[in-house]
């Protein structure tokens, strides 16, 4: 939903119940990516437990527009508002959600000399948003913690399995451009954010070299 919206029926501070799949929006926001919420069955089951969450079964919210293409699971994956927003509030500063951040800006990035936007924060505020949705256990409650006996939410197979994904070899040129998506929206005024490679200059060619090796290689694979 876009931010500023009134969340319908309003979500209440001090009832837990009424958070995680036990509201409509929230509900559809932690629906698992391949599993249709509008679904009346897939929604009870959800509800009463009967379907099992695990941490490797990422939410809706991770994705850019909450929309999954099950065709190609990598587009939009990590690419939502609500990581924005939250990486803004939790590494900059909560003025900077609105704002560009300025080198000058003091936050925890600045006061802690964090320039860049690493894999591990990334997964870190994916699962820090996942508490502030969920509201129940780890991920339903203002827990700090990885719990390892929740058998409601695994929150710490949730955050392992992303970072995984992201440090995966065969995945490096997807997560690289993950990052640079990332830096350009946290920190804009970095040269890592603005560096684009030059057209027949010998870095670009070695990428196009790997890029036909790669695909030679999987040619003579099938």
């Amino acid at each position: 939903m876009p931010r500023g919206q009134v969340v319908i029926p309003p979500l209440s501070r001090n009832i837990k119940s009424d958070w995680g799949f036990n509201h409509e929006v929230t509900s559809a926001l932690l629906c698992p990516a391949g599993l249709d919420w509008s679904n009346a069955e897939t929604k009870q089951n959800l509800k009463s437990g009967e379907t099992t969450v695990h941490g490797d079964q990422w939410p809706m919210f991770l994705y850019a527009g909450y929309d999954y293409d099950p065709k190609d699971p990598w587009k939009g994956l990590l690419k939502s508002e609500i990581l924005v927003y939250s990486f803004k509030h939790v590494f900059t500063s909560p003025s900077s959600v609105d704002k560009e951040l300025k080198a000058t800006r003091s936050g925890n990035a600045y006061l802690h000399g964090m320039k860049s936007v690493t894999k591990g924060s990334v997964a870190y505020i994916a699962t820090q948003a996942c508490t502030k949705i969920f509201h129940v256990s780890f991920l339903l409650s203002s827990s700090s913690i990885f719990s390892r006996t929740d058998t409601v939410t695994d929150s710490e197979n949730f955050y392992l399995s992303i970072l995984d994904l992201l440090e995966d070899p065969d995945e490096s040129q997807e997560v690289a451009d993950l990052i640079t998506w990332w830096m350009r929206r946290i920190f804009p005024n970095s040269s890592s954010s603005q560096q684009c490679i030059s057209t027949n200059s010998a870095l670009s060619k070695i990428h196009v070299r790997h890029t036909a090796l790669q695909e030679q290689a999987s040619v003579g694979t099938t």
